[in-house]
């Protein structure tokens, strides 16, 4: 529940789309995948888990337990902070992405053309399923609205405001992967019940739910061909109410729900094309409502979701993806790709930028730094990096005279260097923008830059004024009235923005958690 409070304004997810666009690859054109004619179907277990704190607030091994007793397929992790590889460890699992907080017991591909979000998991040669994993806003929480006594017109207002805007860009991505005949998951912690949990047969059954509500995001997600997989499995609400928060787990020394907090349905997955429901079930605390898979304690805040579908997978698009974004000199680039099946293929290093540009920036006039012969379809490749200087560079899959076909983005820093964070200014009047700029930072999708009060010890326990994301780049510049910038009626938080006159700290903060790397200092003045 406890995600990244905010507004995130669609002007600045537009603002973030050219960082966003370092997680994935090309936005040309590819051939387009059709249901393969080697996929036959098979059985797909999806789990989404939010595990906050990075799944250390009580115990990491009850987080492995609980994964390992629901045994799925592939996981998607909010708040996992930088644990998501240790998880994949522990569970022995060789795949993970600490950038998009998945693990899978298939191969995760970041996809040309992807920005970052979603990934496709390669569930047999040459074949796919696509998974987007998000975390959006939670306050205000539009339960919370309900029970305080605003009307159904606030609540949707406040929902279309907060939390809509956050999951546009999804919604324009991933149909056009499920019309391809890829199968399509979009899962996470939506901070948002669904408008199949708020009809006038619910009403009345819980306290705060004192009238029908059409939410905005399950309603818009639904809008673009996704089902719910909870509800095909249970289409009732009365009879399944499958609560994914609260949970009822130990106390610990930060963020507690308390007891009489709204519960709902907020955690989700949801899928498109060619994706058959065929179960779902609830992994959480021993006793818990609709429990299958009990854990004791329960490490976390949330319950996990998961569900197994009967998928036929689609078409392995042409792609090339390493193995990971942020590379210190001298570390082997493992380069990964899949081809048209053409002859002549090959994979090349050119730096990022320059004169000359194709799609997406890279310097096609320029000769190449590196280059290899891909000489089957699929393949892996691997690229020695000690003579190359540290800065951003793309992987291109080129065809005949470097026609590019696909390509993604990476950076390479210096042997020791650490994530660095600056303003552009000491101090600053009230309202003026602020320019944050950041180095070496490992490129994660959700790290983010909070600003605390100067005053604040401990980004985990003390609370943000205001974040934004950094669009998953290893290096960048935000500037302006940041993108979390709250705007809460309660007088108890105010609106922290404008800043008022005072000291206060940036931190450059992990993977959707509160672990700061990085910090700066700056004030606002009369």
């Amino acid at each position: 529940m406890r995600s990244l409070s905010a507004i995130v304004g669609l002007a600045v997810l537009l603002a973030l789309a050219s960082l966003a666009a370092a997680c994935g690859g090309a936005s040309g054109d590819s051939p387009a995948a059709t249901p393969s004619p080697r996929a036959t179907p098979m059985t797909l277990k999806v789990m989404e888990f939010n595990i906050e704190y990075g799944g250390t607030g009580i115990d990491f091994a009850k987080v492995v337990e609980a994964v390992k007793a629901a045994d799925p397929d592939v996981v998607g992790l909010e708040e996992a902070e930088t644990n998501t590889g240790r998880l994949a460890k522990a569970l022995g699992w060789k795949y993970y992405s600490n950038g998009m907080q998945l693990l899978s017991k298939y191969p995760i591909l970041e996809a040309s053309g992807a920005e970052g979000l979603y990934v496709l998991l390669e569930v047999q040669p040459g074949a796919c399923v696509a998974v987007s994993n998000v975390h959006l806003p939670s306050e205000e929480y539009g339960p919370h609205l309900m029970r305080v006594g605003k009307s159904a017109e606030e609540v949707i207002a406040n929902e279309e405001r907060v939390r809509l805007p956050a999951i546009q860009r999804q919604l324009e991505v991933l149909p056009p992967l499920a019309d391809k005949g890829i199968p399509v998951f979009l899962i996470g912690d939506f901070n948002a019940p669904s408008q199949r949990d708020y009809t006038s047969a619910v009403v009345g059954t819980r306290d705060y739910v004192k009238y029908v509500v059409q939410w905005p995001v399950s309603k818009a997600v639904e809008a673009a061909g996704f089902r719910d997989a909870w509800r095909e499995v249970y289409p009732d609400p009365l009879t399944s109410l499958g609560l994914t928060w609260w949970a009822a787990r130990p106390r610990v020394a930060g963020w507690n729900p308390g007891p009489n907090a709204p519960q709902d349905r907020i955690d989700f997955i949801y899928a498109a094309g060619p994706a058959n429901a065929l179960a779902a079930q609830l992994a959480g605390e021993r006793g818990g409502p609709e429990v299958a898979f009990p854990v004791q304690p329960w490490p976390s805040d949330h319950r996990a979701v998961m569900a197994t579908f009967e998928v036929v997978p689609g078409t392995l698009p042409t792609l090339v993806a390493t193995n990971e974004r942020l590379l210190t000199v001298g570390r082997p680039l493992e380069v990964t790709y899949h081809t048209p099946g053409w002859t002549g293929v090959k994979v090349e290093l050119r730096l990022w930028g320059g004169d000359g540009l194709f799609f997406g920036g890279s310097d096609v006039s320029a000769p190449p730094l590196a280059v290899q012969a891909a000489p089957s379809t699929d393949g892996t490749l691997t690229f020695p990096t000690q003579a190359l200087a540290p800065g951003a560079y793309a992987a291109v899959l080129v065809g005949e005279n470097r026609a590019p076909l696909a390509y993604t983005r990476f950076w390479l820093r210096a042997k020791g260097a650490k994530p660095e964070l600056s303003t552009d200014k000491p101090s600053y009047s009230p309202g003026e923008p602020i320019e944050v700029s950041w180095e070496n930072a490992p490129a994660n999708r959700w790290d983010w830059l909070g600003v605390y009060r100067a005053s604040a010890a401990d980004p985990s326990v003390d609370y943000y004024l205001i974040w934004q994301y950094t669009g998953g780049a290893a290096s960048g510049t935000v500037s302006g009235p940041p993108a979390g910038t709250l705007a809460l009626d309660d007088t108890a938080w105010g609106k922290p923005w404008p800043l008022p006159p005072g000291k206060y700290k940036v931190y450059y903060l992990l993977a959707d958690g509160y672990r700061a790397v990085a910090a700066a200092s700056f004030t606002v003045t009369m």
